[in-house]
């Protein structure tokens, strides 16, 4: 719901809608549109779609669901509460989506509609090409599970996952986990081994996904600020981490997986994530991007 724009109002949801209106204006027909909420903010997120009309999208192939959501606690294991008689949750991580989507009811929608690959996508990234007819052609034509779209590493120790093979499965690696003998290995060309970092842009076989449903995904720990109430019933909003979330990511349904696909695309023309007011991976940042690729703000 962030305002990007500098001359006019220009929504982080807005810029999604019209990147997938591309495709559905070359295909000349509707794309199902799947916005996963939360607890925390689905009435606000409805509200918002409503209030601007879709940004003329079609309503009826615009379908909202609540991501699953799981108990924070403090540092010793106690569970928080947010509220009297109400646990302190948090959504369950980015690796809940098709699961959260079943339990919505929305697969026997997928069933119905003949829909055969999911292209998920982090709404951060201004730039997301959604349903991009050549990476969803590219991943069908070889056959595989999924698809990942990739960039080249600007740096490094640039902050995002890269693409590797873990005992023969497609798998990522986070930045944060990438050892410095890994980060330096070069191939025999004398290139970085691991230098395609993940942009959070993936199209999954529903039926591969299906096949593996009820298999169980590790829980990441994720040290977070957490609202609770105090012994006096009062509600506290710290200004430091004070516990525990814990998140299933969307890397490890990809290691379930036997086949992806890295597809390379051009950073300047796709990845424009908003993750910091200024500086990298910035409102600034994309702002630049956006006007670069011809988009008036």
């Amino acid at each position: 719901m962030y305002d990007i724009g500098l001359t006019k109002p220009v929504y982080i949801f807005q810029r999604i809608i019209e990147n997938l209106f591309e495709v559905v204006n070359q295909a000349k027909t509707w794309i199902h549109l799947f916005v996963m909420t939360s607890d925390k903010n689905h009435q606000a997120t409805t509200r918002f779609f409503e209030e601007h009309q879709f940004f003329g999208y079609e309503k009826k192939y615009v379908h909202f669901f609540r991501q699953e959501m799981t108990p924070a606690s403090d540092y010793n294991g106690k569970i928080y509460l947010e509220g009297k008689g109400k646990l302190a949750t948090s959504p369950n991580g980015n690796g809940g989506w098709f699961s959260s989507m079943k339990n919505a009811g929305l697969l026997d929608l997928v069933h119905q509609e003949g829909i055969s690959y999911l292209n998920v996508f982090a709404v951060d990234n201004v730039l997301q090409r959604v349903a991009d007819p050549c990476f969803v052609g590219a991943t069908i034509e070889k056959g595989c599970d999924v698809g990942a779209k990739v960039v080249r590493k600007s740096h490094p120790d640039e902050k995002v996952g890269v693409m590797c093979l873990e005992d023969g499965h497609p798998s990522i690696i986070e930045y944060y986990e990438l050892t410095d003998t890994l980060r330096d290995t070069k191939t025999e060309s004398g290139e970085p081994a691991y230098q395609f970092g993940v942009i959070l842009n993936y199209l999954f076989n529903i039926h591969c996904l299906e096949q593996i449903m009820g298999k169980e995904l590790p829980l990441h720990v994720v040290e977070k600020k957490i609202p609770y109430l105090n012994e006096q019933g009062d509600l506290v909003k710290p200004d430091k981490p004070n516990g525990y979330k814990y998140e299933t990511l969307i890397l490890d349904l990809i290691k379930l997986l036997n086949s992806c696909l890295p597809f390379e695309v051009e950073r300047n023309r796709e990845f424009a994530p908003i993750k910091n007011k200024t500086g990298i991976d910035s409102v600034e940042s994309a702002r630049t991007l956006l006007q670069e690729n011809g988009i008036a703000l």
